[in-house]
């Protein structure tokens, strides 16, 4: 069955549960849907893959920058909402308004 809702969404600012970084999300898989290599590779906690999966702009704090792809288990809302600083960044969002990037084409 796949999901219907999202805790999350485009453009909000987030952070992983047990890893070092955070980052803006800049897509949603209703599931998981990045291949089974890189599940048994990188998804070290093996989470349920029939949650949504996020697609984040994230940095490390250590000047790092990538993007990053975490089940909705991993993540929690980043309270401090501080801007990212990730490279992309400018080229996808607006402004930051009450700790969500505005998405450029909804900005008129």
């Amino acid at each position: 069955m796949v999901p219907t809702t999202t805790k999350f969404s485009i453009g909000q600012i987030l952070r992983h549960r047990h890893h070092a970084f955070r980052g803006v999300v800049v897509d949603i898989d209703p599931i998981y849907s990045n291949g089974e290599e890189w599940y048994e590779r990188v998804a070290t906690t093996k989470p349920r893959k029939d949650q949504p999966w996020y697609h984040l702009l994230a940095e490390d704090g250590t000047d790092g920058h990538y993007l990053a792809y975490v089940s909705e288990q991993n993540l929690l809302v980043d309270e401090a909402a501080e801007p990212i600083g990730h490279p992309e960044l400018s080229t996808r969002f607006g402004p930051l308004v009450d700790g969500v990037y505005q998405m450029k084409q909804l900005l008129n």
